[in-house]
């Protein structure tokens, strides 16, 4: 449990719920479905990038747990949920620039940002372009790319296609080899998140993912990441073994590694036993001083 949560589970205070905005953003030509969970404006706000093919709701259960006075910042990649696919593919460090701008489109300076899985690979990659814009990273059963230790054949071979996504009971009949972790004995955990997807995106846009991250990896670039970093993964993910977790935290000076013996969706599925984790990582609000304007910077330079 945070220090946040367990103060407020102390003195009795209700969780304050604020209303979710959701809001169609253009970036040039590029429109984006966001979401925006408001905060109290004492904390660094917080952007979630998603994993392949999922869109913002599969986000649900992990931002329920969090910190409600933590402002929240998701979005749909183009081509995924409501932000229509884009006529050419975008690469991971076109849709790093393509983040910064909706950023600053929607007046944010600085973030905190959690990434999973592939949303992992856009996190490392907005961190290392614009050091000065994340404050502080989350990278959850995510790997390097195109260089990690990959997973075997047949769990590679469910992940050519997004049917897992349009048809629940299919995702359901194959989440426990696919996810591993808490969904192992209750594949209709992930069923229900699938119902979540009130938007099914395109196949077109699940193809440019897979595209751009077949040709992009971090190897090379992760020692110059400078952000306090943390590394959550689980001891029983199918698609990202727990030995890329090890290699990122052993290349990133500022990292912590964080092992559960979860999979590769139990963010999600396990959400209560891992968003204290993040709220912890994040630290305490700034009392008194509102965030929105604020030029804070928390990365660290060599020796710091």
């Amino acid at each position: 449990m945070s220090r946040v949560q367990e103060l407020v589970s102390r003195i009795g205070v209700k969780k304050i719920s604020r209303p979710i905005q959701i809001k169609m953003v253009r970036v040039g030509s590029i429109v984006l479905r966001v979401s925006i969970r408001p905060g109290n404006g004492k904390r660094v706000p917080l952007l979630l990038f998603n994993g392949i093919g999922a869109n913002i709701e599969m986000f649900d259960p992990f931002v329920e747990e969090l910190d409600p006075n933590l402002e929240i910042i998701r979005f749909d990649i183009p081509g995924v949920g409501g932000s229509p696919a884009p006529l050419i593919p975008i690469t991971i460090s076109g849709m790093a620039r393509l983040t910064a701008k909706m950023l600053s489109q929607l007046e944010y300076h600085q973030v905190d940002m959690l990434g999973i899985s592939w949303g992992g690979a856009l996190a490392q990659q907005f961190a290392f372009q614009n050091p000065m814009r994340c404050r502080r990273l989350i990278l959850a059963a995510t790997g390097t790319g195109a260089i990690m230790v990959p997973a075997s054949p047949r769990v590679l071979g469910k992940m050519l296609t997004p049917r897992r996504f349009s048809d629940p009971d299919y995702g359901a009949s194959i989440a426990g080899d696919l996810y591993g972790g808490t969904v192992r004995h209750n594949g209709q955990e992930v069923a229900a998140l699938m119902r979540r997807q009130l938007h099914a995106g395109s196949k077109v846009g699940y193809l440019h993912q897979l595209l751009a991250g077949a040709v992009w990896t971090s190897i090379f670039a992760l020692p110059a990441i400078r952000q306090k970093t943390l590394i959550v993964a689980g001891d029983d993910d199918p698609i990202i073994p727990i030995a890329n977790a090890h290699i990122m935290h052993r290349l990133m000076p500022h990292a912590r590694l964080h092992r559960h013996p979860g999979g590769h969706v139990d963010l999600v599925t396990n959400a209560g036993a891992l968003a204290p984790v993040i709220d912890e990582f994040l630290g305490t609000p700034r009392i008194g001083r509102p965030w929105r304007g604020q030029r804070t910077v928390d990365h660290l330079t060599p020796g710091g």
